[in-house]
């Protein structure tokens, strides 16, 4: 099932719905990994992000071809960092170039994102994708500069800004993905398509990933998953790629849907 977040008028509370054959809503009850219907219509006036989440957990370097243009060697375990949760933002919205802390190397990242229904920990092989809600498409905007020379050792801050966190535009239930490991995945810039790979390319597996980000430690309910990006990012390219205000993005991800975000520029005041 698709599972799309909205809200009915400006002001309301959030709500989950999906569409009917006849393109009608109707409003869904969420129970922890499972969405509900129940008979009631809803009135989308605006769509969100799939969800609110908790935290933002990324995965670095996960596809071998992508680790080679990052210059990266294999990892033994997955490549962790964190991205704010204030980074989020809804498919149509506008990914902001930095101009306060600028940055003028600003990248793109399509990816798989796996949206966590309840806390868990200490996940095992077998019983860990029980955990997920479902998945959705990510964007891991990424200001490179700030990424690779000015922020020392860490990648959070070239990776926070905010609007650097596009998801959407809707969730797709656990069900519906039997192999989260067989799952095109497509960026395109301007309508030019610049990565493509199939999620079976992942040096790491989801579940090798939910086991390893769970060991001793609690993953909490509503946590985004970000599982890496195949090769073809801007930064790889000769010369390189960067974002520009009035470049267009789309990423998208068998079963899911088309995420899409105008780039435009931080609005100083």
């Amino acid at each position: 099932m698709r599972v799309f977040r909205c809200v009915e008028s400006q002001g309301s509370s959030p709500l989950y719905c999906f569409q009917q054959a006849d393109r009608s809503w109707e409003l869904l009850e969420r129970d922890g990994v499972r969405f509900l219907p129940t008979g009631k219509k809803v009135n989308p006036s605006r769509f969100l992000t799939p969800v609110q989440p908790s935290a933002v957990f990324a995965i670095g370097v996960n596809y071998a071809a992508h680790a080679k243009e990052f210059g990266a060697a294999q990892q033994t375990w997955p490549t962790v960092f964190m991205k704010s949760p204030a980074s989020v933002i809804a498919s149509g919205e506008t990914v902001r170039l930095p101009r306060h802390l600028r940055s003028d190397k600003v990248d793109f990242e399509a990816e798989l994102a796996v949206i966590i229904g309840r806390d868990f920990r200490n996940a095992t092989t077998e019983n860990a994708l029980s955990n997920v809600l479902g998945y959705t498409c990510a964007n891991d905007v990424s200001a490179r500069d700030w990424q690779k020379e000015w922020g020392g050792t860490q990648w959070s801050r070239g990776k926070s800004f905010d609007t650097f966190c596009p998801l959407g535009p809707c969730l797709l239930t656990a069900d519906a993905v039997p192999d989260p490991q067989n799952l095109d995945i497509e960026f395109r810039l301007n309508g030019e398509v610049m990565q493509k790979a199939n999620t079976s390319n992942m040096l790491f597996s989801v579940v090798q990933i939910l086991v390893f980000l769970s060991g001793s430690s609690t993953v909490p309910a509503n946590s985004v998953i970000i599982t890496g990006s195949p090769s073809g990012v801007g930064m790889g390219r000769t010369p390189p790629r960067w974002l520009k205000p009035g470049d267009t993005m789309a990423t998208e991800i068998s079963g899911i849907g088309v995420l899409e975000n105008p780039v435009g520029e931080e609005v100083l005041t």
